[in-house]
């Protein structure tokens, strides 16, 4: 008999097998959504912290060498990794190249291609870094609402089944199986909220720092093109 008193977590502890593996899965599913969220939180702010010590940092020094050495302890940087693989790869390309009447080394266009393309790659591995596990979060934010709506259907059902072996259909023969349903749903709500509204700020925010690290690499590209021609040198 149902008793108005009885909490949200006793009836669904008292639910069918079905209903209650459907709320077992969204209950794991909201567990290993917020530890995303926390780890996933913890990973982008530090990166957004960590790149802005880089840039004002990078901008403050006389050359790559100088840059490296004073930026090495920031290595949760998508930038700070990004400068790091062009310019191994543009002493790399230097070091290839025969050297000029004067003594100098240069690199060739090919070389610059090499330290844009290593720039490339460098972007790309950051980009998927920051945005792993937002596809578990997309999953949940998506498939939970739909888990839960159907262990309502089904617990809906065996309330309809349970009308009929009755032969009733008064309050405290239909408001059980209701009730018991119905948390299948809001369940399914209670997981996918928090990961529809983590998975578009994550998005954002990596969005933002993929401008960051474009912009960067085209201004590394320029300096490394301006000291081969000969107007700066870092």
């Amino acid at each position: 008999m149902f008793n108005g008193s009885e909490s949200i977590l006793s009836m669904a502890f008292s639910s069918g097998l079905v209903v209650g593996g459907v709320l077992l899965i969204l209950s794991l599913s909201s567990v290993g959504c917020w530890a995303v969220i926390i780890f996933k939180f913890s990973v982008i702010r530090t990166a957004t912290k960590q790149s802005r010590q880089f840039h004002e940092i990078f901008w403050n020094t006389a050359s790559f060498q100088d840059a490296k050495e004073e930026t090495a302890h920031l290595t949760h940087s998508p930038l700070s990794y990004i400068f790091k693989e062009g310019y191994r790869e543009w002493k790399k390309a230097r070091l290839s190249q025969p050297s000029t009447p004067h003594g100098d080394l240069t690199v060739s266009a090919g070389g610059i291609e090499a330290v844009e393309r290593s720039l490339k790659r460098a972007q790309e591995t950051e980009t998927a870094r920051l945005q792993s596990f937002l596809i578990f979060l997309a999953t949940v934010a998506s498939a939970a609402p739909f888990i839960g709506l159907f262990g309502t259907v089904w617990g809906i059902m065996e309330s309809f089944r349970d009308i009929g072996a009755t032969g009733t259909a008064n309050l405290a023969v239909v408001a059980p199986g209701i009730s018991e349903a119905l948390i299948a749903t809001a369940t399914g709500l209670a997981a996918a909220i928090p990961a529809v509204v983590a998975y578009n700020y994550f998005n954002n925010t990596i969005r933002v720092l993929h401008t960051e690290m474009d912009s960067f690499s085209s201004e590394f590209l320029n300096i490394v093109a301006h000291h081969e021609s000969g107007q700066g040198g870092s």
